[in-house]
């Protein structure tokens, strides 16, 4: 199959999938389930990438399609479980607050935004893919070692930060617990770091260095659009003076040691 072809399939794929999650969170009022939609296209885009990728060494092809679908199974079955224990994110609860009258249109715009972010991170898997590279390289070893970092840390923070919220006792105040004492975002941070690791399996692949896009983009949406911005505004809002205590302490992406004033306390 062409690979453009196959790319402008998944994308057609992904636009009617989220057309009908639109219509769905308009129905239901929760807009969180664009954010499991996100993760599940990306995955199964990924894998179908991967068969499609006829060119590439099979053993490569195998290993990054099984990553990228458990990649995308943990943080969709992650997401899904804290959407049925809360009510709708609070990002967009503002976001449908500040579109007013327009908010649903905006929002089926929203939703397709996440249909094409599907497809354009479903990309580097496909270039890894393409790598006709007998494997596994040395550079496929320092991809899978990444890979497994990002995929620890991550499942780490979640685990420490969900932990944290189901205590009652913890209403109301920051979680500063495990990794989340070196960062205020350690899942995010992991998750930028699981993008580096397909650079290196797509290491000699014909344009595998735009591979390095996704973790350069990555890091562009979770540090100024729509990862730490309206998250850190919505903990500003439900929180206050204690989040803006652990603003001053500690780092906001990068893990690295508290502050004094924290560390002494």
């Amino acid at each position: 199959m062409n690979l453009w072809l196959a790319v402008l399939a998944g994308w057609g794929v992904m636009i009617v999938l989220m057309a009908a999650l639109w219509l769905l969170q308009r129905i239901r009022g929760d807009a969180g389930i664009v954010d499991v939609a996100w993760g599940t296209g990306v995955g199964v885009l990924g894998a179908f990438f991967c068969g499609v990728a006829s060119d590439g060494d099979p053993t490569r092809r195998g290993l990054l399609a099984a990553l990228i679908l458990l990649w995308a199974l943990r943080l969709s079955l992650h997401i899904a479980r804290r959407l049925m224990k809360m009510t709708e994110d609070g990002r967009y609860q503002t976001l449908k607050e500040q579109w007013g009258p327009k908010a649903q249109w905006l929002m089926f715009g929203f939703f397709q935004l996440q249909a094409f972010w599907s497809v354009l991170f479903a990309l580097p898997i496909l270039l890894a893919a393409t790598n006709p590279q007998s494997a596994m390289t040395t550079a496929d070893w320092v991809g899978l070692a990444v890979w497994g970092i990002a995929f620890l840390g991550e499942s780490i923070a979640d685990r420490q930060l969900q932990r944290f919220r189901l205590d009652p006792a913890n209403r109301g105040t920051v979680c500063r617990a495990g990794l989340w004492r070196y960062s205020r975002h350690p899942n995010y941070f992991f998750e930028w770091i699981h993008w580096w690791a397909y650079v290196g399996f797509a290491f000699g692949a014909p344009w595998g260095w735009l591979t390095l896009l996704g973790p350069t983009v990555m890091y562009f949406f979770l540090t100024r659009v729509t990862g730490i911005p309206p998250t850190e505004a919505q903990s500003l809002k439900s929180r206050g003076d204690a989040y803006r205590d652990y603003q001053r302490t500690t780092s906001v992406f990068f893990p690295w040691p508290p502050k004094m004033e924290e560390a002494t306390r």
